[in-house]
């Protein structure tokens, strides 16, 4: 072989993309929650000019907490959508697990623990069936979830009044268990003066489950699978049937803990609420890097895109403008990020 013939081998070999190393900034784009980092640092800039309030330390935990309120579901619904599918009835799914509490514990006089642990095995349920539904079916998930969006709707407001003869629960304020579930679900942490909402700190801790649990075990490597590809997933031996069930049982979990915090938070429930929050869970996830396509995204991502929505949705009150513009801003973000997402994406796999 000639040395030219060398050269030309060995310059081959490096440029293999199969054996090319990646520099740190190359990783670094590759991660999904790149874009969505980006944009929230950005944002928080912008606000911070344009309002002095907005960084002050008691609004600062507003925000954290009014994203919180989008993150506990962002956290399960990221993970769905990594693995290929949605869910529309995550919304009014959170309302049926606090009314199953509420009713439950009061027109059965039990100790409020006892609603909690069976709204717990309805949203799970719920979860379940939806995704038994789907791999039984093969229908879309968008058709299945949305049927079950409209039959919980109608079963909120229908049961609620026929057992209550009102759109809303009654007040559990006075009974027993109340005081200590409030203590798990809706209290507040005081940090050098500052009131935490314990959302907060949920909101962490599912976000740092998730996100082992993608990026650490086998079941993390299943639903990057099944996202990617159903049928090469199957072929390779990844569960696909109980992968896509336990997503969305895990969003029905999610909806859990965020329905019991709606209730011990305010006492009551309105049976009528919930309708098209599920947008909103959707929009942090893509925000946040989860493709529509699946196979892609973090749950960091999520939580990202969650605490965009909470500084926009607070940051346009503290600086004084018209909030009707909200839903504006919020669509244009949707459409930035999803934009930039996949720029950085495909750029990454340029690389």
């Amino acid at each position: 072989m000639t040395m030219t013939q060398t050269k030309t081998t060995t310059k081959s070999a490096v440029s293999d993309e199969r054996v090319a190393r990646r520099s740190a900034f190359q990783k670094l784009l590759g991660r999904p929650e790149v874009g969505a980092l980006v944009g929230a640092i950005v944002l928080f800039i912008f606000f911070a000019l344009v309002s002095s309030t907005f960084t002050q330390p008691n609004a600062l935990a507003t925000i954290l907490y009014g994203s919180s309120t989008i993150g506990i579901m962002a956290v399960g619904v990221s993970l769905l959508m990594i693995g290929g599918e949605f869910d529309l009835s995550t919304g009014v799914a959170v309302i049926s697990s606090a009314l199953t509490a509420s009713m439950f514990s009061w027109y059965f006089s039990t100790n409020v623990w006892v609603g909690v642990g069976l709204a717990l095995v309805v949203s799970v349920g719920i979860g379940f069936i939806n995704g038994w539904i789907l791999m039984k079916t093969k229908l879309p998930s968008f058709i299945v979830t949305l049927a079950t969006f409209l039959m919980l709707t109608g079963l909120n407001l229908g049961l609620t009044r026929l057992i209550g003869g009102s759109v809303s629960s009654p007040s559990i304020s006075n009974m027993d268990g109340f005081d200590s579930a409030r203590a798990v679900f809706a209290s507040s942490v005081n940090i050098a003066g500052i009131e935490v909402k314990n959302t907060v700190f949920i909101w962490i801790a599912l976000v740092a489950v998730a996100t082992w649990v993608l990026m650490r075990t086998r079941v993390g490597n299943w639903i990057f699978a099944v996202g990617g590809d159903e049928n090469a997933a199957r072929a390779v031996g990844v569960p696909v049937k109980a992968t896509k069930i336990g997503l969305f049982m895990g969003v029905g979990f999610c909806g859990w803990v965020l329905g019991m915090h709606n209730l011990f938070a305010f006492d009551t429930v309105q049976s009528g609420e919930g309708v098209g929050n599920e947008f909103l869970y959707i929009i942090a996830a893509v925000i946040g890097g989860c493709l529509l396509t699946g196979g892609y995204g973090s749950a960091v991502g999520g939580a990202i895109g969650a605490f965009i929505f909470g500084m926009a949705n607070k940051g346009i009150v503290y600086a004084q403008w018209n909030p009707d513009w909200f839903k504006f801003f919020l669509g244009l973000m949707l459409l930035l990020a999803t934009i930039v997402n996949l720029i950085v994406k495909r750029r990454a796999e340029l690389k």
